[in-house]
């Protein structure tokens, strides 16, 4: 009997250690979830990126191709011009 009388107590330091582990789960569940939130954020976010990295880069090409045609177009001399 008196090995059941010595388990049902429990010791200080195990107490303690239940304690610390307890509050170690709860800030370790908020460390989670605060990391999740900030990952789906980036997640998010980064579609809009992109697309707007796509939205400049059809902007630049567009602004290349006409810079392009201008330059070929307006340094162009007309041989048609008779000069008396």
């Amino acid at each position: 009997m008196g090995k059941k009388d010595a388990s049902a107590t429990k010791l200080p330091v195990d107490q303690y250690r239940k304690q610390i582990g307890k509050q170690d789960y709860k800030k370790a569940k908020s460390f989670l979830k605060a990391t999740r939130l900030k990952a789906e954020t980036k997640k998010n976010s980064s579609g809009l990126r992109d697309a707007f990295l796509v939205v400049v880069a059809i902007l630049v090409f567009v602004l290349c191709v006409y810079a392009f045609f201008y330059l070929n177009l307006s340094t162009e001399v007309d041989l048609d011009v008779d000069v008396d």
